[in-house]
């Protein structure tokens, strides 16, 4: 086992390297809470990178991640962890393989919610492999936007709860993180309709995507508004700022937004802030 401060930062590089939108977040929380929020978040990711994995069959993807909620619900050990992953080893990324890894770092106390809400997630995208990510009516885009986002949402008000004693509406946490996975949906949606996927309901357009996300995001809004202020409501401020920005570079025709107009609203977020 790696030693705590190695496995640190070990996180944080890998945590950079699979996300940009919650890596710059989280490198402004404090100690304690920075490397539970980071841990808690890999474990999640760990989850999506099977479900989103290009070469898996929807099948092979469905018995892991149904194995991997039992090992979680039984809080297993690391051998159990690395059993089912073995088969798929060289395929999956170090984020993935490295799952036990994520969880070891994450405090005692708040452990058991970050491993309910990731088997969760697990269960769902189980689920949502075989299904082919077939998503016919809003209802069906708001399940899966509930198991690979809103359960971030729940996932992050526990370890608010646990380190301030922060109390959050569930509902506008589910919302939060609904919010951000509509934005990537909207982002993503040219790559995904040239290879054949789309996360649309039927009779679906452009603009009905864009009002689902904005509607999301003004209930994120109310989310933050309850927050005081501290490293939390910071936390919260950086990726739905970004997220509203990067719906306007949308409406505005481009594709993303620049890395220069993501540093000038993290630095915008961070002067409100002091």
């Amino acid at each position: 086992m790696k030693a705590q401060p190695e496995l640190y930062r070990d996180a944080m590089r890998v945590l950079q390297e699979t996300s940009r939108t919650f890596f710059i977040p989280i490198s402004y929380l404090p100690a304690g809470l920075q490397e539970t929020v980071a841990a808690a978040y890999l474990c999640m990711r760990a989850i999506d990178e099977i479900e989103d994995h290009p070469y898996l069959q929807p099948q092979v993807k469905h018995d892991v991640l149904q194995a991997i909620r039992s090992q979680l619900r039984m809080n297993s050990g690391r051998e159990e962890f690395l059993s089912v992953i073995e088969p798929w080893k060289q395929l999956l990324p170090e984020v993935t393989v490295r799952l036990y890894d994520w969880i070891e770092l994450c405090p005692q106390p708040v452990l058991p919610q970050v491993l309910e809400a990731t088997a969760l997630m697990a269960g769902g995208m189980a689920d949502w492999s075989l299904k082919g990510w077939q998503i016919q009516t809003e209802e069906d885009l708001n399940q899966y936007t509930f198991y690979v986002a809103g359960l971030v949402g729940l996932m992050l008000s526990d370890i608010w709860a646990w380190y301030d004693g922060t109390k959050t509406d569930q509902l506008l946490a589910v919302a939060f993180g609904r919010g951000l996975q509509a934005v990537n949906i909207l982002r993503n949606s040219k790559e995904d309709s040239e290879r054949g996927v789309t996360f649309f309901p039927e009779g679906w357009e452009y603009d009905d995507m864009l009002q689902y996300a904005r509607h999301n995001l003004s209930l994120a809004d109310l989310y933050i508004e309850d927050l005081q202020p501290g490293p939390v409501l910071h936390f919260c401020q950086i990726p739905l700022a970004l997220a509203h920005a990067t719906l306007d570079a949308l409406v505005a025709g481009k594709e993303k937004m620049s890395r220069a107009a993501v540093h000038e609203v993290v630095n915008q977020v961070l002067g409100e802030s002091r």
